[in-house]
């Protein structure tokens, strides 16, 4: 008997629009499968549903702060439903992206030099000097982007001193931390990492091309604005090295399940963790559908094997 699913979607953030396509993908993904699977908001009614109809396991498909920084989760964990993914802890540490690569840095895991800056730091202690010290010790270009997000809000590449307080003011609308890191040319690529039950490996790397040279908002969900390969137009030393780095960082954060790696991979073919998803988007340009497709796999198995690893987690399905 297959276990009956709850898919949440939604949110309020500022990626609800993508939570929402990410989910009904998802439901139809497992409707297909002949898996018995809901769509449902993260609102108030969420807790009284599952204290009277608790489903077998939950698929997050929330973006942003409520399905990745583990607070959801932790309530889930209190109300004993199991769950797709991360635990609380792994998503809270890879959410926190200035927390996530000092674990990765740690474990000998490749990943840009960065400073993390609080909004009242910037403010309290001077925004020229400060930014005078970034640029003297990161150089230029820069990469900033929120220290918690996703979906490339408020990210920007900037390429000189004159551009950095823009991108700053930009990057602090998001969140109250701004992330700055050296930026490293080269081809930007995606991991999926999917545990089906015989541990965790690598799907094959999809390699993205914007058109603006830029990942962000627009360019992953406008149509056109974006290229993708899958798998990535690599070598093969190359891509070893890639799936190799991308499963180090899954395990090093503690992650489960699936998760996606973000890469950036030099000129010298070197492979750099920009950071790690716990919630990886769904909707008809996301990333994680490309590389299942990519490895002969389909959506609908894939998360009806995810679900039921999950629900066999609390001795259920």
């Amino acid at each position: 008997m297959s276990p009956r699913v709850l898919v949440l979607a939604g949110g309020l953030s500022h990626e609800r629009e993508v939570s929402l396509k990410s989910g009904r993908r998802v439901l139809d993904a497992l409707r297909t499968a002949g898996v018995e699977a809901e769509l449902h908001d993260a609102d108030v009614s969420l807790l009284p549903l599952l204290a009277a109809d608790p489903p077998d396991a939950v698929v997050i498909a929330l973006h942003g702060a409520t399905g990745e920084d583990g607070s959801l989760r932790g309530v889930l964990d209190l109300c004993g439903v199991p769950y797709v993914g991360g635990d609380a802890r792994a998503a809270r540490l890879a959410w926190d992206k200035p927390s996530a690569k000092t674990v990765l840095r740690e474990h000998g895991i490749p990943t840009p030099d960065w400073v993390a800056l609080p909004h009242e730091r910037f403010s309290e202690l001077g925004a020229v000097a400060v930014l005078e010290r970034i640029v003297a010790r990161l150089g230029t270009p820069l990469m900033v982007k929120p220290a918690q997000g996703g979906s490339g809000l408020g990210a920007a590449v900037v390429s000189d001193t004159e551009s950095l307080p823009a991108a700053m003011v930009g990057c602090f609308a998001y969140d109250q931390t701004a992330l700055v890191e050296r930026y490293v040319p080269g081809a930007d690529v995606a991991v999926t990492i999917l545990d089906l039950g015989d541990g965790p490996r690598a799907l094959p790397a999809v390699e993205i091309v914007p058109q603006g040279g830029v990942y962000d908002y627009a360019a992953r969900y406008t149509a056109g604005l974006t290229t993708w390969h899958a798998p990535a137009r690599l070598t093969e030393p190359v891509s070893e090295r890639v799936a190799a780095t991308a499963l180090a960082a899954h395990q090093a954060l503690g992650l489960r399940d699936l998760s996606r790696v973000d890469l950036i991979v030099d000129a010298e073919g070197a492979p750099h963790v920009l950071e790690v998803t716990v919630a990886p988007g769904m909707t008809e340009t996301s990333l994680l559908p490309m590389a299942i497709h990519a490895a002969s796999l389909e959506l609908g198995d894939v998360f009806t094997a995810l679900v039921g690893r999950a629900a066999a987690r609390s001795g259920q399905g």
